[in-house]
């Protein structure tokens, strides 16, 4: 029964995770894209201003963490998602009409907001699905929804704009996002007690895990004394720098392939692709190796490290050797993004559930507001200097306090021994490690 359990809730939620995750990050990253092909050109935009644009979708996204998490926390993730979806699909399709500067403005905002809750809200949708040794495999797969997008979207987007332009492009790539919506209504249940396909005493099991695990973690009264503990404002600065680095590299890689290269948009598209491709690799390895030894900082700060090490030497190539520079961002790319599944397993369990959706929520909207930093400062300084060169080392150097932050992390209690389920679903303590 053990087994049965876990295949079945593995196959039947975690597509259904990772495909609304995938439509997100498509939408939001294809920007880079129309940058590349001359939107900027057509409206009559500033580089300055450009990276401004680029960035706006963060500070929406920013503002709109919390509130989105505590609805999906007391009320529904089904509900918050189905219209989360229907909006940023319309946003995003919009964005393919817009005739001036005006409006392209408002629809990046805009598209932040209506996208903001799905992160906290899908890591709430998995916590009550599956325990703590699984969660971050579960986590990987529902990030694996950014590197796995951005590894087709980049191929296919180059071919879009190539064909038809940086227009048809937002059109075609928003649709799926509204169609994907009415399935998520028909299929997903918020909670495990509310699935036919679950026996009673499947459902049982895994309450009495998932209890178990909550009463081995030290009580927290309210989000107050959440979001003012340590360990919160440490991961809060982690992943503020952290994403420095993600989003800086995500926005603009296909502007600095482009303009480091005589490549048209078709061949920058593959090249773009190749970093999400190892990156991909890197998180499903990363996530196993961190629920099989069940530890989870020393899984997050070496690959960071790599990922600054990598730039840094980018940076010090220059631009005359394109192949190499080329292939030590493939390595960045890829380090920055293994990390993921074993970082978002660390506050489940640290904190209890009634106060770790708005926690991770929090967390999260310091790395949206990291990534309006990344991206608005990559796109300025490409801009002013003619030269990816001094974004590396800004990125270089944004990865490197994250590494620092991450080894002062340490956990607030250990959690005490638990009475294995008996279905064998019971999750061993945490190392804090």
């Amino acid at each position: 029964m053990t087994s049965s359990l876990a295949i079945r809730r593995w196959w039947t939620i975690m597509p259904i995770v990772f495909i609304t995750y995938s439509l997100a990050y498509l939408d939001r990253a294809n920007f880079g894209f129309a940058s590349a092909a001359g939107i900027n050109e057509d409206l009559g935009i500033s580089k300055g201003l450009a990276s401004l644009i680029g960035a706006l979708f963060f500070l929406g996204y920013f503002f709109f963490q919390i509130p989105g998490a505590i609805y999906a926390e007391r009320r529904s993730v089904k509900k918050l998602v189905f219209w989360s979806l229907i909006l940023w699909g319309g946003c995003a399709s919009l964005t393919g009409v817009v005739s001036n500067i005006p409006s392209l403005m408002v629809l990046r905002f805009v598209l932040g907001v209506v996208e903001a809750a799905v992160m906290p809200a899908m890591l709430i949708f998995i916590s009550n699905w599956f325990t703590k040794r699984e969660r971050s495999r579960a986590n990987t797969f529902l990030i694996l929804g950014n590197p796995v997008t951005v590894l087709w979207m980049s191929v296919v987007s180059g071919y879009l704009v190539h064909a038809f332009g940086w227009r048809p492009m937002f059109i075609a790539e928003g649709a799926p996002a509204i169609i994907w919506a009415v399935c998520w209504w028909f299929i997903v249940q918020d909670k495990p007690a509310q699935v036919s396909w679950l026996s009673q005493q499947e459902k049982d099991t895994l309450a009495e895990t998932l209890r178990a695990e909550q009463a081995a973690i030290k009580p927290v009264r309210n989000y107050g004394e959440a979001f003012r503990s340590a360990v919160v404002i440490r991961l809060c600065a982690q992943y503020f720098c952290w994403s420095i680095g993600v989003y800086g590299f995500v926005l603009w890689l296909p502007s600095i392939l482009k303009n480091g290269s005589t490549l048209g948009m078709v061949e920058t598209g593959w090249l773009s692709a190749l970093p999400y491709l190892a990156a991909t690799l890197a998180m499903l390895a990363a996530s196993w190796a961190s629920d099989k030894l069940n530890r989870r900082k020393i899984f997050v700060w070496p690959f960071l490290l790599i990922g600054a090490i990598a730039f840094a030497a980018s940076y010090a190539l220059g631009s005359t050797h394109f192949w190499t520079s080329y292939a030590l961002l493939v390595i960045a790319g890829a380090s920055m993004y293994a990390p993921y599944g074993p970082f978002f397993a660390i506050v489940p369990e640290l904190l209890p559930k009634n106060v770790a959706g708005g926690a991770m929520a929090l967390i999260n909207g310091m790395g949206a507001l990291g990534s309006f930093v990344g991206s608005y400062v990559v796109g300025y300084l490409n801009g002013a200097t003619g030269s990816p060169a001094a974004s590396y080392v800004f990125m270089s150097l944004a990865l490197v306090v994250a590494v620092l932050l991450t080894l002062t992390v340490k956990p607030q209690a250990q959690p005490q021994p638990q009475p294995r389920a008996s279905a064998g679903l019971a999750a061993t303590p945490l190392e804090g490690k």
